[in-house]
This record gives C-alpha cells, structure tokens and sequence, in this order.
C-alpha cells in the first residue's frame, strides 16, 4: 500500500474510481447471476447491474466539478437501470449527488457523510425494503463509514476498512434471509455492490490508474440459469423510465399499488424509473401513463425466460414479429421469440401486444384524438435479443413481416450481421412477403419444420416456396381507416365512403397490398372472399388455413365454417388481430389466409 495519504478527492477521481467498481461488476456478471435466488430465481442479477454500470461507462462524463461529477454518474446510472437492483443502486446513486454540495475536492468526512444520507434515498426507493439484502449492506456499510469518518484522513484506509465491514456485512445476508440461507448463497445484489466496492479500493490501491474501456465491446451476459416456476408469482418484469415535472414517489406507489410485488421507485422530480413484477404490464402504463411521458419501457416474460433456460427443446431458435398473430399456447409450444413493434399516439408509445392488447387498442382508437402510427422494433432490440438467443441456441431463423410494409426486416437483418460477428451463430432473416395470420402460417411450419429435426439450411429454402403458397385476403368495413393511415388517397376514401364500398386487400407475392374487390355490402365481400379461395385451393391439398380479425369475431368463425366444408379442417388458428394490422385497415377486420401443402 502506498504511504501518501489521499485526503481529498476530486470529479475526476471520483468518475474513475466509479468506472473501476463497474470493471469488478463487469468480470464477476456471471458468478451474481449464479447466486441470484432473491426477490425471484431468474439469474439475472449481473446482468442488470453490468447493463447499469455499461451507461455509467457508456455516457457520464468526466468532471473535475464534483457535483457535476456526481450528477452524470446518478443520471446515467437511473436512464440505464435495470432490474431490482440496478434501480436501487441507481437511486442510491441519485441520493449522494443530490446531497453532495458545490465543491471543488471531497474530504473522508464529507464523503461519508454523503454516502449515509444517500441510504435514505435507496431505502425510499423500495415499496417494502427487505433486510439482509443489497439495501443492508448498503446502509451497513456507509453507516460505519460515518462512524469512523473522523478516525481517518485518507481515503485508501476509509475505503479498506469499509470493504471489510461491508464483507462482513455480506457474509451476514445468508443467516438473515431463510430464501439465502436455504440455497446457501450470499445475496447476489449484496455481493454486486461489495465487488463494486472492490473495484473502487483498488483504483486508489493500485495508483489511480485510469481504466479505458472500448465500450461497444462491452459485454452484458445474459442469464443462463433456471427459474423456479414455483417462485414466479408474478409473470412479467416490468420496467419503465418516465420524464416530467414535479414527479412524486408517492404518486408513483399510488398508481403501482395492487399492480404485483418487487417494485422499485428511484429518482428524481424530472425523472423516475420503475420496476415491477406485475401479471398486467398493459395496465399498468395506462395507469403510469398519467403521470409523465413515458420514454422508454422494458418487459420480460420471465415463465418464457425460465422455459428456455431450463427446457430448450431445439438447437435452432426460432424468431418473429408482433404481426404473427399466433396464439400464446403456440407461442410456448415451440419456444417462439417474439419482437414487438410499437404503436404511437401521438407522444405515448405502446409495445405490440405487450403493453397495448388488442381489445385496449379499440377502445383507444375510438376516443383518442390523434390517429396512432406504427413503427419497426429498433435495431437494438433486435440486437439484444439475438445476443441473448445465441447464449442458448447452435443457429437462429428469424421470419417478418413484409418488408414491402415495414422496416422491421431490414433492421432484424442489420442486428442479425452484427450479432453473427459478435457470436458467430448462424442467423438467417427471412423476408416472408406477408403478414398477419400468413406470417403466422409460415411461422408455425417453421417451427413444425424444426419440431420435426429439419437442417437450418433446408428450412431456410423451404420457408420462400411456403410464403408463396399462402394467399391472404383481408376484408375491411370502411375505407375510413386506410385514408387515415395513408394507405387510400383522400379521394379514393371519399368516393369509396359515398359508394358504400368494403374493400378486399390482397397480399401479393411481391409484399405489398393491392385492392383486390370493392363490393358493396360486408356480405358480398366475405363472398368473395371464399369464391376466391375456393378458386385458389382447387383441387389442391391446404396445409392449413387462419384466420385474425379486430373485434369481429362473428364474421372470423363465418369463414370458419365455410373454409372447414371446403378443406375437411379445422382452422389453425382465430386469433385478434395485431394493433399495427387495425391501424391501417381499421375494426372489424377479417384477414384469412391460406397456406397450401
């Protein structure tokens, strides 16, 4: 240990000792994973924390201003939050840059007097604070830190001796937890922020050697281990961050009460973010919803998590889009990962059938005063679920929408290259040409086509010829909507709206929506509808019809009924169409489609 003292501290060693406890976090991902039994078993407690401390590396800024310092470190720290105890340490992080005054270097004394007022903000955090956890250790160790504060004048000794009491502390978590005590691990939060703490006694140790990091090679490590389904109570980890002013905590309690159990509530009036573990996360935003903008939200389907990682039934995973259509049951059935588009009103922003169901979506359509719009999931959504599939599976097969209608094909391919460089995993990205339930049929004869052993490669081949063997028609009671959306001319609607015309939509086989029909009457276009399909089926063998409709389920089981005295089958799926689908074709909506042998 070196004998000069370090008495005083300024930003910028404040910044780099910070950057050097994310290391420690960044190295020991896969060991908090491991040992992560609390609030759930869903291993994912080093990955929450490295995706923290990634936008600590990734945007705060160096100052030797400390409070400015400190400021970049908590905002950063709250906007890459995630999970329980990234939002904590978050909104610990938050509590020391709020109390920190303007100054230009930081003694022992004062930093441990921030650090002991902080732990009220974590604790503030916390809807029902548990002992023996990540908020212990916490408190144990800036509590003693402020005890002793008067006893040192450098910062390498009041950092040693807190280490070794928050240590201490740590081993303590296993005796005060029955969940800890019966897996016989320390708590993976705990032992997250004791690292930390590691990370930043040695940058002072080892002579403030200033760690520069290359931050796209970052790596966050997805978690691996299973989950007991007996400890999931509540399905979905829900999370949220929400801009504003004069945000309040307690308004935030209020609209989470009765929502489900984990919940974490840090930071500031102008910005909070939010995790729960909630049934309803659709809900749940409409309720947060009123009290800011919400700009950014995360959910994870933690049964779905937990399958995968503890009952992978295939060596190829298998990837679509919200537009699908297909049932959960199938969904599950096969493993199938699905990418939610968004839909917008105005600023609010929904996830596809996560945050926004389609019966939610009626009810929106109608009252709202701004018609929604639709867009693709980002490139790094689609990254981020690649480098998690590619931890589980030997190749990835991943089928959209039309990219005649979407860019969601071309962002999914971009991701697709830069997670292959990153893996090595083979992924292929299929364009299907369709959408609805048509992608829906050509999903679920990929998976079949896995279920049933085929080779990447020839699904791949075949996937082209099944996307041409589907018709899809798409009945429509209005043109109202297709003007809204911009599909129709102003002038086509209107004269389509004085003719009392309900249009027929056909996919072609070039991906894009041609009018097929344009009668005059919902019963003449259903007609159509068959007499076309009986034209096309012929004397053909039909793999499968199905059928998505918005809020028009009458007319879905009509052709139901008529497609099963056509083909001798029952329909593979009726499902309610997607919100992106309704968008642009309006309620009442009957898509079928047709997929021949």
């Amino acid at each position: 240990m070196e004998d000069k003292k370090i008495t005083e501290i300024n930003g910028l060693q404040l910044y780099y000792s910070f950057v050097a406890g994310a290391q420690r976090i960044f190295e020991n991902q896969k060991l908090l994973n491991k040992i992560n039994v609390f609030p759930v078993a869903d291993a994912d407690t080093g990955t929450n924390l490295a995706s923290t401390m990634r936008s600590i590396v990734n945007t705060a800024q160096p100052h030797e201003n400390l409070k400015l310092t400190a400021v970049a470190l908590a905002d950063a720290a709250l906007n890459g939050a995630r999970g329980n105890s990234g939002i904590i340490f978050a909104q610990f992080l938050y509590g020391f840059s709020n109390e920190i005054k303007e100054e230009e270097t930081l003694t022992v004394s004062a930093f441990a007097e921030y650090m002991k007022n902080a732990v009220k903000y974590a604790y503030e955090a916390i809807a029902n604070p548990v002992e023996g956890t990540m908020i212990s250790v916490i408190k144990d160790w800036a509590e003693y830190i402020y005890q002793f504060k008067d006893s040192f004048d450098d910062f390498l000794r009041l950092l040693l001796d807190g280490l070794l009491k928050a240590m201490e502390s740590l081993k303590l978590t296993t005796t005060r937890l029955a969940v800890l005590a019966k897996s016989n691990v320390v708590d993976a939060g705990a032992k997250g922020f004791v690292v930390f703490l590691e990370g930043m006694f040695d940058y002072f140790k080892n002579g403030q050697q200033q760690l520069m990091f290359d931050t796209s090679k970052i790596e966050v490590i997805e978690a691996e281990d299973n989950i007991n389904h007996e400890d999931i109570t509540f399905r979905f980890c829900t999370e949220a961050l929400i801009t504003g002013k004069n945000l309040s905590k307690q308004s935030f309690r209020d609209a989470l009460n009765g929502f489900g159990d984990s919940t974490v509530i840090a930071g500031s009036p102008t910005k909070m973010r939010i995790h729960i573990h909630t049934d309803e996360p659709w809900r749940l935003f409409e309720s947060v919803a009123k009290l800011g903008t919400i700009t950014y939200k995360k959910v994870d389907d933690m049964v779905m998590q937990n399958d995968l990682a503890s009952n992978r039934k295939y060596a190829i995973g298998l990837v679509t889009d919200s537009t699908c259509d297909l049932p959960m049951e199938m969904l599950q059935k096969y493993q199938i990962q699905v990418v939610p588009l968004t839909v917008h009103f105005g600023e609010e922003f929904y996830l596809d059938r996560i945050t926004m169901q389609p019966e939610q979506f009626y009810k929106k359509l109608q009252a709202s005063p701004v018609y929604p719009s639709t867009a693709q999931p980002a490139f790094n959504d689609f990254v981020n679920r690649y480098n998690y599939l590619a931890t589980h599976y030997e190749s990835i097969i991943s089928a959209h929408i039309s990219a005649g209608m979407s860019g969601t094909w071309q962002n999914s391919s971009n991701a697709a290259r830069k997670a292959n460089e990153e893996s090595g995993k083979k992924i292929s990205v299929v364009d299907t040409k369709r959408l609805t339930s048509a992608l829906g049929l050509v999903v679920l004869r990929t998976a079949e086509a896995i279920d049933a052993g085929a080779t990447h490669d020839d699904i791949v081949e075949k996937m082209t010829l099944w996307s041409l063997n589907t018709k899809i028609l798409v009945t429509s009671r209005t043109m109202k909507y297709m003007v809204k959306s911009g599909r129709v001319s102003y002038s086509k609607g209107l004269m389509g709206k004085l003719l009392g015309i309900k249009p027929i939509v056909e996919v072609k086989n070039h991906g894009k929506t041609e009018v097929f029909g344009k009668p005059f009457s919902e019963k003449a276009s259903m007609k159509m509808v068959m007499d076309e399909m009986k034209r096309f089926v012929g004397n053909k063998q039909v793999w499968g019809y199905a059928i998505s409709h918005a809020d028009n389920l009458a007319g879905a089981e009509w052709y139901a009924s008529r497609m099963e005295e056509l083909t001798g089958k029952k329909p593979v799926f009726i499902q309610q169409a997607s919100p992106v689908l309704v968008t642009n074709t309006g309620p009442g909506v009957v898509a079928l489609s047709v997929m021949l042998q």
